[in-house]
């Protein structure tokens, strides 16, 4: 049989039992992948419902108040409730240069992860096996977010896989813009520092909207540990920290060379600087009122403000044991407050420093006399040129005296106020009339304190009230303003006030003012000058004050004790006119006052009509004592006209002496005018006090006030 035709060998039987033991194999490997797979989906079930427990639960870190300037310069700060500075901030407010540095340093690869750097993560654990220690974290920068929000600690890798699914949910809240506004906000700078803008004004005195390189990288590395690295505590170990961020910069070319070698020259700062405190006083009054508001604006101007407050402070070493002072400086168009110091140092205790004395009410002194001498000009009673008399007079009681006790005879009315004598100025409150001279007041946005009584009297005209330094600025503010009242404002968001009635003095009369003010010697056409002002003293040498203006800002200046103590010699003109001419120069150049307006009488002397050629006393020293006088209705009287039968009768004006023809008023407007007879004829609508005054030939007068019913 030939080799080809032999029969095939038949195969080997398999061996018992091995495809059973195959197929068990196989399935339990199934099996082992199917729970891997079970379990795998469950942990990861369980991760992203931890995750999203987390979504949209990010704690709004609590930031402190600010007030600004009017240009959004930092003024005061106040701490959050927990005692910490964390100022609000902005990516748009802080230094591009420092972002990037930021990232470089700290998360490469921020804006493309979502919230956590596998990367990062393998090799900061490499590090760690191969050196024994950690080298680098790992953490993202959301991850140290997430961290600072929650206050937790990073000691422990339970820790760690918390920030992790912290960091995923806070990027599934938040854009990355949002959350590198959150780490400028809360990143810890040393101590109670937490945010970049308290780090840039505490270490560098400044916001972080321009920062040099070495500052940069000093911010960029305090975070990764605050207390170690504070530059006034180890200024050596927070340079070789910051040079290590500089050398990095530069390696990755965010730095050239030579700038990176100029930076690491550059010394780091040795000592912490206090946050900004200007207009303190006021800050605090506008935190007080709206406390749950975080950000302030007010209409300072921090640039003067600040000159003004090192101003005062150094003048207030010279004043004497105790003796403060305030300034307010204003637009007297606007009302907008420039600059307000409350005192020359808040935390001066032997000057109640704490006290805000632009509030505080004390006697204006004389520093009401122009208002007194514009109602009397306004209401047709004086010219500045009518000659008044400045001698002792009584006023039904009242026996005012001139301060200096020296007394000038027959003046002008200018020279008068210009002289400041107290017995014109009496004369013509009275023809003027106390109450109106409040109401005026009042109108300018001021609260004139009367104390008990009832109807002010002839004392309010030489300082017997309570004003404040605001008031008075308002006041001299609406003189300035044409006679017009701009209440004074620092809320630079606030809606502006509406006075109840705008016109304090008319055009006329408030140009009259600010001439005589200025120091002109006669009414003429014309800029009267550059600066008005007025000065004052209280009674026992408490106050001084003076008030002036120019043609765009209204200065107030009050010097004293803060207590109300006497200081002997303390007077305005000698005490407060030097500070306003001081505060005037770091204003700027002077504003030269306008024009008049129309219907200026620029006259005097026998070019007055004949009742403004002398007035009150004076027109009675000329006519020998034969001055007119109302014989009917007599002063204080009632009289009977059947005003409420709605029948009225008319009324009978009286008056005796005086030389024709006269000239009727009933509260300051004329009812008859150029009358040759001694009496006239007057029909009232209304019941109620009036006041009835004649004017003679020669500018003698009469007054009575009585009650008509």
């Amino acid at each position: 049989m030939s080799a080809s035709s032999a029969p095939a060998a038949e195969p080997k039987p398999a061996l018992t039992g091995s495809g059973p033991r195959r197929r068990r194999r196989l399935f339990a490997a199934a099996l082992v992948l199917v729970c891997a797979a079970v379990l795998c989906g469950a942990v990861l079930f369980g991760l992203n419902a931890a995750i999203e427990s987390r979504v949209g639960v990010v704690p709004e870190p609590e930031v402190a108040t600010v007030v600004d300037d009017r240009d959004g310069h930092l003024l005061r700060a106040f701490a959050s409730a927990d005692g910490r500075w964390r100022l609000d901030v902005q990516r748009s407010e802080v230094d591009p240069r420092f972002l990037q540095m930021l990232l470089a340093w700290e998360d490469r690869r921020f804006w493309t992860h979502g919230g956590v750097d596998g990367r990062a993560l393998v090799r900061a654990a490499w590090q760690a096996l191969t050196h024994g220690h950690i080298v680098s974290g790992g953490s993202t920068l959301t991850m140290q977010v997430a961290r600072m929000l929650r206050g937790s600690p990073n000691d422990s890798l339970a820790d760690k896989a918390d920030q992790i699914l912290d960091a995923v949910a806070l990027e599934r809240t938040l854009p990355k813009t949002a959350i590198v506004d959150l780490y400028l906000k809360i990143a810890p700078y040393g101590g109670n520092l937490e945010g970049v803008r308290a780090a840039a004004l505490a270490w560098f005195g400044k916001e972080p909207k321009r920062l040099t390189a070495a500052e940069a990288a000093l911010l960029v590395v305090l975070p990764q540990s605050p207390e170690r690295f504070r530059p006034d505590r180890f200024p050596a170990r927070a340079k070789t920290a910051r040079d290590r961020v500089l050398t990095r910069m530069q390696h990755l070319g965010l730095l050239a060379a030579p700038e990176a070698e100029r930076a690491r020259a550059e010394p780091v700062p040795r000592r912490r600087r206090e946050l900004p405190m200007l207009a303190a006083h006021a800050a605090q009054r506008l935190v007080d009122a709206a406390p749950t508001r975080k950000r302030f604006r007010l209409t300072v101007d921090a640039g003067l403000q600040q000159r003004l407050e090192d101003y005062a402070r150094e003048k207030a070493t010279h004043l004497g044991e105790h003796v403060s002072l305030a300034l307010l400086v204003a637009d007297h168009a606007t009302g907008a407050i420039l600059a307000s110091v409350g005192s020359p140092d808040l935390f001066d205790a032997e000057r109640q420093g704490h006290v805000d004395l632009t509030e505080a009410l004390r006697s204006p002194g004389s520093t009401l006399k122009p208002l007194i001498y514009g109602l009397a000009f306004e209401r047709g009673v004086a010219h500045p040129e009518s000659l008044v008399d400045d001698r002792p007079a009584d006023f039904a009681g009242y026996t005012p005296q001139n301060f200096d006790h020296v007394y000038e005879g027959v003046i002008t009315a200018r020279r008068a106020l210009q002289l400041s004598r107290n017995l014109p100025a009496v004369e013509l409150l009275s023809a003027v009339g106390p109450s109106r001279l409040v109401q005026r007041m009042r109108r300018a946005g001021a609260h004139p304190e009367l104390g008990n009584r009832s109807l002010p009297g002839l004392a309010i005209g030489l300082g017997g009230l309570g004003l404040s330094l605001h008031d008075l600025v308002g006041i001299y503010a609406a003189i300035a303003n044409e006679g017009r009242a701009v209440p004074l404002r620092i809320d630079a968001d606030a809606a502006p006030d509406k006075p109840k009635a705008s016109r304090v003095l008319s055009p006329q009369a408030a140009w009259y003012v600010s001439s005589i003010l200025s120091g002109a010697t006669a009414t003429v056409k014309g800029s009267p000058g550059e600066v008005a002002y007025k000065t004052g003293t209280s009674y026992g040498y408490r106050d001084a004050w003076t008030i002036g203006f120019d043609g765009q800002h209204v200065v107030g200046v009050w010097l004293g004790r803060p207590d109300g103590a006497t200081v002997p010699g303390l007077v305005g003109q000698d005490s407060a006119v030097p500070v306003m001419r001081d505060v005037f120069a770091r204003l700027g150049p002077l504003t030269r006052l306008p024009g008049p307006p129309p219907g200026i009488l620029a006259a005097a002397g026998d070019g007055l009509p004949p009742p403004l050629r002398r007035i009150g006393a004076a027109a009675a020293l000329k006519r020998g004592g034969l001055v007119p006088e109302i014989t009917f209705p007599i002063d204080a009287s009632r009289v009977e006209l059947g005003l409420d039968s709605g029948a009225p009768s008319d009324l009978f004006l009286k008056v005796r002496n005086g030389r024709p023809p006269f000239t009727w008023y009933v509260d300051g407007a004329p009812v008859a005018r150029n009358e040759l007879r001694h009496q006239a004829v007057w029909h009232p609508v209304e019941p109620g006090f009036v006041t009835i005054s004649v004017v003679d030939a020669t500018g003698a007068a009469s007054r009575s006030r009585v009650f008509l019913q």
